[in-house]
């Protein structure tokens, strides 16, 4: 590093000498006389001296060429002007022979700042690869970038150097800029003429340099594109910018959640910390989607200590080590366990003490929960809500949070009714002083252990076809963040017996997911072919809306309501459930389902047999 400095320092002098012969020959025009070039010799070590001290007293060493900037020019600017001043200054007091043609002391300096500022310019340009991309590069991709703002603008300079692509232009939703040019990219028009744009450039890919727009606009945007037939990157999140993680060249192929993603959440950080802060929480089925969603978005509040509850020991080991790279700062306790196991919970609960309990372990899977594992699936999403449940009772947790499902409401599978059936067993518990039971609900949730997605990336991985149930289906989706974070706000919000229920949007057609994978995926309908198989048990066309007005009612918070549901109203309720889950006796599925139709009044199950022989036939 100092060599470097001394390099450079040994350049602006030697610039300085340099200029100030320069000055004298042009001053003669190219032609000093003798004596006048006695003059400027004998005064060059004097000029030499001056410039050094300086330059050196103003501290021009400390930044780097290659990111040489204003701050930098204005720096040398003053300096300059300076030596421009102490030079003749000098000369006049020291009463040197022959006098130094004015002309030379206004002529020297410019020089001087052209040389030093100009050749620090140069080589920035020079490894920023400006000076390559004056040469035609024919490999590099055409692309225009979407958006005329400062990330586009960032975007565009550096990606000036790039191999990989070429910047044709940008465009623009106002068009009262069309024509101008934002550091070297022309703004070639509005983002709706994309596809016209791209066809008379000869343009394959898009950029989307959007990244504090809201949901809506990007939306917009990646639909025009895609409909053209064009490739879509992004550039990253503008907290992941801001916060300095990644540059805003860093694209990335276009995701899902992109396209179905929704506005960031509005958290109440403050309140957040005053529940979590220094606080033990324990979350149970810690190693599934959510679960481990909640521990990432918990850490943000500086727990105390984070008790990772979970039956599978790779998932829990995964998850695991995950906070041990991640997370070093966050005191994690990897606890193994069946929640539905009384002892253990109670040596958990007496050891740690937690404070918050986010109970998120749960079978969710609705055509692997109706037949044959119909009697698991209530004694897992039931038994282990009432385990834990009482355990937080009994050992003053302050909160116990129940992550429950869209399909609790007016329920027709074994799944939905065991979830819902999990809800009452909470809101029966509920007592007017201690614990508070919190409940929320909410729908699919974009990549999660057993959804959609991964089944449908796997199947177009292998060239498909890929599986849709029912060309009408419909789910509403929200990304994994999201749910996570609105659960936490919830868990804030609620005091005890409530059902919150989260704004999950707009219903998604599954035949129209299928379809925007396989575009995102570089691939066409005609190369990966969706194919038609039939309702499964226990499956809906629709999923009722969580926050519809007429059945829920406003929070301050926008994006969450509270369910009007039935409250139980059958004191024994959940002594009966227990004692039965313990004795069960017939575990037949048709058994199952009257039992839970008896406690669960709104299960309604569909015919089972007349979904079975759909499956098999398949719907085209």
């Amino acid at each position: 590093m100092y060599a470097q400095r001394f390099i450079v320092f040994l350049h602006d002098v030697i610039a300085a000498g340099l200029a100030w012969m320069l000055a004298f020959w042009l001053r003669f025009n190219l032609d000093i006389p003798a004596e006048f070039g006695e003059v400027m010799l004998s005064h060059l070590p004097w000029v030499i001296g001056v410039h050094a001290g300086i330059f050196w007293t103003f501290r021009l060493y400390r930044g780097l060429w290659r990111y040489a900037s204003l701050p930098d020019l204005q720096r040398i600017l003053i300096a300059v002007g300076i030596a421009a001043l102490a030079v003749p200054t000098l000369f006049a007091l020291m009463r040197f022979g022959d006098p130094v043609p004015r002309s030379v002391y206004l002529i020297a300096p410019i020089l001087l700042m052209v040389a030093m500022g100009g050749n620090r310019l140069a080589y920035r340009a020079w490894r920023e690869g400006h000076v390559a991309s004056l040469i035609v590069r024919p490999q590099a991709n055409p692309a225009l970038v979407l958006g005329a703002g400062k990330a586009a603008a960032a975007l565009v300079k550096e990606l000036a150097a790039s191999p990989q692509r070429r910047i044709v232009g940008l465009l623009r939703d106002a068009s009262g800029k069309h024509g101008a040019e934002l550091v070297g990219g022309k703004v070639l028009g509005t983002i709706e003429r994309v596809g016209e744009i791209a066809e008379a450039h000869g343009v394959t890919q898009t950029i989307i340099a959007l990244p504090d727009a809201s949901h809506g606009e990007r939306k917009r945007a990646v639909d025009l594109c895609t409909k053209a037939g064009l490739a879509v990157m992004t550039v990253p999140a503008v907290g992941d910018i801001v916060s300095g993680k990644v540059s805003v060249s860093a694209l990335r192929p276009l995701e899902l959640d992109d396209l179905l993603g929704r506005d960031p959440v509005q958290m109440d950080d403050a309140g957040l910390h005053s529940l979590l802060e220094g606080q033990v929480i324990l979350v149970s089925g810690a190693g599934g989607s959510i679960g481990a969603e909640l521990c990432r978005q918990i850490a943000r509040f500086s727990p105390a200590t984070i008790l990772l509850f979970e039956i599978s020991e790779f998932a829990l080991y995964s998850i695991e080590q995950e906070f041990r790279d991640r997370y070093p700062n966050i005191a994690v306790v990897a606890v193994i366990g069946d929640a539905k196991d009384e002892a253990r919970a109670a040596q958990i609960f007496t050891r740690y003490r937690p404070q918050v309990v986010f109970h998120a372990a749960a079978y969710k899977h609705v055509p692997l929960m109706e037949e044959e594992n119909a009697f698991q699936a209530v004694a897992n999403n039931v038994l282990c809500t009432t385990v834990m449940a009482r355990a937080a009772q009994a050992h003053g947790a302050e909160k116990f949070i129940l992550i429950s499902t869209d399909k609790a409401v007016n329920p027709a599978n074994v799944m939905g009714a065991s979830k819902r059936l999990a809800e009452l067993a909470c809101q029966v518990l509920q007592a007017p002083e201690g614990t508070q039971f919190v409940i929320v609900r909410f729908g699919n949730v974009l990549g999660s252990t057993g959804s959609v997605v991964p089944r449908f990336r796997a199947q177009i991985a292998h060239g498909g076809p890929v599986t849709v149930t029912h060309p009408d289906m419909q789910r509403y989706f929200m990304s994994i963040p999201e749910a996570a974070q609105l659960v936490l706000q919830a868990a804030l919000m609620g005091h005890g017996g409530q059902i919150y229920v989260l704004d999950m949007g707009e219903a998604v057609k599954i035949a129209d997911l299928a379809k925007q994978m396989i575009r995102l995926s570089g691939f066409s309908e005609g190369d990966i072919r969706i194919e038609y198989t039939g309702l499964r048990p226990g499956e809906k066309l629709y999923e009722e809306p969580l926050a519809a007005a007429e059945k829920t009612l406003p929070t301050p918070h926008p994006k969450l309501r509270v369910a009007q549901a039935r409250a139980p109203e059958n004191g024994k309720l959940l002594n009966e459930v227990v004692e039965w889950l313990v004795n069960p006796g017939d575990q037949a599925a048709s058994r199952v389902r009257e039992k839970l139709r008896g406690w669960v009044p709104e299960y309604t199950p569909p015919d089972i047999e007349s979904c079975a022989t759909r499956t098999r036939q398949g719907v085209a």
